[in-house]
């Protein structure tokens, strides 16, 4: 059996707080309003994996007005996914996301990237593919007043 879960996550962006993609802070200055540590990738991906497995979505499991999710590690509930999925006899074959956001350059953060999810998902970092592009000076992403991410997973049954 192979379910296949999408996932998508849009944060606006401010001054004054940190952004944290995958895990790895990529500007200093100008991160993700968020309940969370706002990480973008990480929620896209788990909405993802709790939608092919048929669960509710991060919002849910992780709620906004619950005080113990402020400033929240991201990777640390990305875990608690993995192992709910798991729960449901469901393990990850595979994930794959697009990172749409007009600087800072990506490029050198997508291997930490790549190695902090490998290790929340407990996957093979063979088996995460990650991207990045602009929005050309296009919307919200574009004018540098927001981060989206698109993210895929494939979940396949445990056996």
């Amino acid at each position: 059996m192979l379910r296949v879960g999408l996932g998508r996550d849009v944060h606006r962006l401010v001054r004054g707080r940190r952004l944290i993609l995958g895990g790895v802070c990529v500007d200093e200055d100008r991160g993700c309003v968020a309940h969370s540590d706002g990480d973008c990738l990480a929620h896209a991906l788990m909405d993802a994996l709790l939608g092919a497995a048929a669960l509710p979505n991060v919002g849910v499991l992780f709620p906004n007005t619950d005080e113990a999710n402020r400033g929240r590690n991201s990777l640390e509930m990305m875990e608690e996914v993995v192992q709910i999925v798991l729960g449901s006899g469901l393990r990850v074959a595979n994930v794959d996301a697009v990172i749409q956001l007009e600087t800072p350059i990506l490029q050198p953060f997508m291997e930490p990237m790549r190695k902090n999810l490998s290790r929340a998902l407990s996957l093979d970092g063979g088996r995460i593919g990650l991207k990045a592009t602009t929005a050309e000076g296009l919307g919200p992403v574009g004018a540098g007043e927001a981060v989206e991410v698109c993210g895929i997973c494939l979940l396949e049954a445990r056996g």
